[in-house]
């Protein structure tokens, strides 16, 4: 997420998406320059319109996928693995890494009608106006021990320059001999006020009356870094100096744009207040390039611990990676075990329904005081569990082998309202497995016959927590229950809508005798080092439960709860 949308912001996004990042640009269209004439010394864009420039980088940045929005950020924080800002219309955005190009307020001298000319003919910078103001008569008006240097700066440009000492110190006898030997004229007294006719400046007013004719004022305003709505990132602010004057404000970084915030990147005049729109450009090209490389070790971390976790052979990942053609009405469709996805499609088409539609009881138990972020729901069934997620707040990928469960989930989502919030993808998990990293991934009883790699895929769900996100695991412990009614035909399949419970095998289906996992199987199986991971949540539970038959039946359920560590 980039926030500013001027030079800076604008090619460090367009640097993100040519590397193939998603990008949003939030612009609160306040750019500096945007009241001057046009960019200057900027190579090949002189004296283009800065409207006109921001409007052409934000079709460069749309071209390569970016999103660029008109908003104001008014509050920002860490969260967990990124970033969470709230924008001034109450949408919530998140992300991994922050670009910020927020640019500085230029505070002037309270002089009446100064800072509606600023830009104009009132000016700061010499290189970024001086031409356009060159042979007239401009004014200097003094704020600080460097008044007499900009004097002389600006005499390069017009042979026609005043000196107004305002508040500035009394110049020395050899920086008066200087300025005596260039031209440069001394008033001394503080400007009260501007004179300006036909929309043109034409004078400064004295606090005495008199006025000083003047094309052009020329004055140095105090930068100040601007970060309205983004105090609660905790970025420091020092001051600028020269010679012992401050003359603003920044954010350090160092030369790639990394501030001392994990994941938040700077450039153009947040970072450098004096630099001109070229260098700006130039800044804001650099920390794309160093927040994309950022980007890289983190995927080049997590495949890493996939690969360690032993769930994909190299031919395996090369299957997940390629975009497959065929059905893709569930997002990105992977290699599917065909045998196992028709054997769970017959048990979703016996009736309309067949969970309860209601969450699973673990997880609103143990989510509801979690923030709201990324979710992933391994093993959807009819999508109960996403959508309570969605209302609840959370972006959601849900995931199944079944098409029918998938074409109900969607449908459910619709008719709640939250179907913009889910994203249901078809996925064999011991195949195949959704991309990115995740606040929350949820294992509701995720359970099946036939060849399914339980602790393989448990393992490799470890590797898309997020730092700071939680993995949530609830499953059955010891015998299942229809292993004890050898007359049983069908489960139950009467727990919460989320993943595949063992009882909700098809008709007549046959399973050879063995024992669930114990929380502490689970435990050793997922092999978590205590350095990366918390415990948070070890318990086995009892639940009465009575099947379509009459039967009574006593489930033992075990919850277990990880914490990713920051």
């Amino acid at each position: 997420m980039v926030v500013g949308g001027g030079a800076a912001g604008l090619s460090g996004a367009l640097v993100l998406g040519r590397s193939r990042r998603s990008v949003l640009v939030i612009d609160a269209g306040a750019q500096r320059n945007l009241p001057a004439d046009g960019v200057h010394a900027y190579l090949t864009r002189d004296g283009m319109p800065p409207a006109e420039l921001v409007a052409v980088g934000r079709k460069e940045v749309e071209t390569y996928g970016g999103a660029v929005i008109t908003a104001r950020v008014v509050a920002a924080r860490p969260d967990r693995d990124g970033f969470h800002l709230t924008l001034d219309d109450g949408t919530e955005v998140r992300a991994h890494r922050l670009l910020l190009a927020t640019g500085v307020t230029d505070e002037l001298p309270p002089i009446p009608g100064l800072a509606e000319r600023f830009g104009r003919d009132v000016l700061h910078c010499p290189y970024c106006h001086g031409w356009e103001v060159r042979d007239t008569a401009i004014g200097i008006i003094g704020v600080g021990p460097l008044s007499v240097e900009q004097a002389l700066l600006w005499r390069q440009w017009s042979d026609d320059v005043t000196l107004f000492l305002h508040t500035a110190p009394e110049p020395t006898d050899g920086q008066y001999e200087q300025l005596a030997a260039r031209g440069v004229a001394v008033v001394d007294g503080e400007v009260t006020g501007v004179v300006v006719a036909d929309d043109r400046l034409t004078g400064a007013t004295l606090a005495g009356g008199r006025t000083v004719p003047r094309d052009a004022l020329a004055v140095a305003s105090m930068m100040r870094a601007r970060l309205d709505g983004l105090a609660g990132l905790g970025l420091p602010v020092e001051e600028l100096a020269r010679d012992g004057h401050v003359i603003g404000t920044y954010v350090p970084g160092d030369p790639m744009g990394k501030t001392t915030v994990p994941g938040v990147w700077i450039a153009g005049n947040v970072s450098l207040p004096p630099g001109q729109v070229i260098s700006a450009a130039a800044a804001g090209t650099m920390a794309g390039a160093a927040i994309n490389m950022d980007l890289v070790a983190a995927d080049t971390r997590r495949a890493v611990e996939a690969r360690r976790a032993g769930v994909f052979s190299p031919e395996g990942e090369r299957t997940v990676s390629e975009r497959v053609t065929g059905d893709r009405r569930h997002g990105l469709e992977a290699t599917i075990n065909d045998e196992l996805a028709e054997t769970w499609d017959a048990r979703y088409s016996e009736s309309d329904r067949i969970w309860s539609g209601e969450p699973n009881g673990a997880l609103v138990k143990e989510v509801a005081d979690l923030t709201p972020g990324r979710a992933l729901d391994l093993g959807c069934g009819e999508g109960g569990d996403a959508v309570w997620l969605a209302r609840q707040g959370w972006t959601v990928t849900a995931v199944d082998i079944s098409g029918v469960a998938l074409e109900r989930a969607a449908q459910h989502a619709a008719d709640a309202g939250v179907a913009g919030r889910i994203d249901f993808q078809r996925h064999d998990l011991g195949a195949s497995f959704p991309d990115g990293e995740y606040d929350l991934v949820s294992a509701q009883f995720l359970h099946s016959w036939g060849d399914m790699p339980r602790e393989a895929i448990l393992r490799r769900a470890t590797a898309a927590v997020a730092p700071g996100g939680v993995l949530l695991i609830e499953g059955h412990s010891g015998a299942p229950h229809w292993e004890a009614a050898p007359d049983t035909k069908r489960g139950d399949g009467g727990h919460g809508e989320g993943g595949h419970g063992e009882e909700g095998h098809g008709e007549g289906a046959h399973h050879p005798p063995h024992e669930l996992p114990s929380p502490d199987q689970v435990i050793a199986s997922l092999q978590l080092p205590e350095e990366q991971w918390e415990l948070v949540v070890v318990d086995e539970h009892q639940r009465v439960r009575t099947l379509p038959d009459g039967r009574v039946i006593h489930h033992t359920d075990n919850t277990v709860k990880y914490r990713r560590r920051s």
